[in-house]
């Protein structure tokens, strides 16, 4: 079959499942105005592990987001096509709506989800949090980007998995804009000379009280309970 030649939607997706076909063969077939005017061809087309990397990171132009999300969570798709997919998808971001980019923070990759985590809206910001493919690395990352939002760190400083986390906790209290009665609890956690390093000098002092509070506390003998009243 010559892909160039009486193009067929139908026929075209069924020989795209072929994994025989040839570089040349799949070229054609991105070169054909009908063809690139499907949606499924298009991005089966991008997703045939012989299609040249000249031929199918072009293409991703052409690829609906949504599409793109598929793209980035299949696991046969080579990780530098899944890179320039995510690329795509974070140049389109600021041009979707709401509800576009709530999808998007509950089924995106990782990567898409940790450049969510950077909007102003938080019906945007907890589905990322909650979304399953980012990691700690990724929170940490985002929470130490100069230009976070405070919405960020309350929402991060209070969720159920990552406050638990050692290398996000630090994270918090490394800024004044997490809660100052979240950032007192973290600190609980950590030395006093540790605190003192990474506090913001804003908060250093509050916090240290904080922290020498709990010590105090914890190295405080144990009464004996029998052995009366104090006197």
């Amino acid at each position: 079959m010559n892909p160039t030649q009486g193009f067929n939607e139908d026929r075209a997706l069924a020989l795209l499942q072929r994994k025989d076909l040839t570089a040349e063969m799949l070229t054609s077939l991105a070169r054909n105005p009908a063809a690139l005017k499907s949606r499924k061809v298009v991005l089966a087309v991008v997703a045939h592990p012989r299609t040249p990397r000249h031929v199918s990171v072009p293409l991703l132009r052409r690829v609906i987001t949504f599409d793109l999300v598929q793209v980035t969570l299949t696991p046969t798709i080579a990780a530098d096509l899944k890179r320039a997919s995510e690329e795509q998808i974070l140049v389109r971001v600021e041009t979707l709506s709401v509800g576009e980019k709530i999808t998007l923070a509950k089924r995106g990759s990782g990567r898409v989800a940790a450049a969510l985590l950077q909007d102003s809206d938080t019906r945007v910001v907890e589905p990322a949090l909650d979304n399953t493919q980012l990691t700690e690395p990724l929170v940490v990352q985002a929470l130490m980007k100069p230009r976070a939002l405070a919405i960020l760190f309350e929402l991060a400083s209070s969720h159920r998995n990552w406050c638990q986390r050692r290398e996000i906790q630090i994270a918090l209290l490394h800024s004044e804009k997490t809660p100052l009665d979240r950032a007192n609890e973290f600190a609980k956690n950590f030395s006093t000379e540790f605190v003192r390093e990474i506090l913001p000098e804003s908060r250093r002092d509050d916090l240290l009280r904080t922290v020498n509070s709990s010590v105090t506390v914890e190295s405080s003998p144990t009464e004996n309970p029998q052995s009366g009243d104090p006197k």
